[in-house]
């Protein structure tokens, strides 16, 4: 059976946080013998708790540190094609346990840069707070506001954030990084686009391309179980305040079947 309709049946049913925690125990499971290593050859590197690490990305301590930093670089090559990345302040948007943004003060180490990371998860937020320096970290909630003032951040990024959140949060949350935006800064998100139909129903696909935006509830709004697709139509509407710089589209992998997120840069 097609993933997509195992999911929306375990929506129903409401199975899907049941679901994805033993999916998490699992996991944990699979990874033991690894992450074991890790932490013996890397003793230095924080790591936050298991499911902390789980629910922001997967249950790897090497992907969760050494792949982020990479991450983390591909990031700032993405940034400094469109800004310069001097004196600027980043805040990242939905942060989670810290796994991109804990990279940053290292890598712009003397570009004189404040870092900023905000979350709707308060033990991703303590943690954070505890064990990373150089970083403001503040708790926000799922409405969208933000702690900041007017026009005072130069890049916003949010890694998989919008692919979470209802359609009503979209406008609402894209308002709000908008408003704290500075004239000319860039904001870079991430979304489930034209490469994720082979994780849809057919029903699902149809809507998607008339440009609806393709939803599925039913669990915690915001949790990794909340799932949403981004068809481009919906987008540009959604951006249409702003100038879109790039917008890159995910590509399916031949041979895993597993497809990348589509990438979009706009400027105020």
């Amino acid at each position: 059976m097609k993933k997509g309709y195992i999911s929306v049946l375990l929506r129903k049913l409401r199975l899907m946080h049941l679901a994805d925690w033993i999916r998490y125990h699992l996991k944990r499971t699979v990874n033991r013998k690894l992450n074991k290593q890790f932490r013996k050859n890397n003793p230095s590197v924080k790591l936050p708790p298991d499911y902390l690490i789980y629910e922001s990305f997967q249950i790897d301590y090497e992907k969760y540190y050494t792949d982020s930093l990479e991450t983390a670089k591909w990031l700032l090559n993405h940034f400094e094609k469109h800004i310069a990345l001097k004196n600027v302040t980043i805040l990242d948007w939905g942060c989670g346990p810290g796994r991109i943004i804990r990279h940053f003060p290292d890598l712009l180490e003397g570009k004189e840069c404040r870092f900023l990371g905000t979350d709707y998860n308060q033990k991703s937020i303590d943690w954070c707070a505890q064990n990373l320096t150089g970083i403001e970290f503040n708790k926000n909630s799922l409405q969208a506001q933000l702690p900041y003032e007017n026009e005072s951040v130069d890049i916003i990024y949010g890694i998989s954030i919008f692919t979470h959140l209802s359609e009503k949060l979209h406008f609402e949350w894209y308002n709000e990084l908008y408003r704290v935006l500075k004239p000319n800064g860039i904001l870079f998100l991430t979304t489930h686009g034209e490469a994720c139909k082979i994780k849809m129903t057919h029903y699902e696909v149809a809507e998607f391309d008339k440009n609806n935006l393709i939803v599925r509830g039913n669990v915690k709004e915001g949790h990794r179980t909340f799932c949403t697709y981004h068809p481009k139509g919906f987008m540009k509407n959604l951006f249409s305040n702003a100038t879109i710089l790039e917008h890159i589209e995910g590509e399916l992998d031949p041979v895993t079947l597993v497809p990348a997120q589509d990438i979009w840069i706009i400027r105020k």
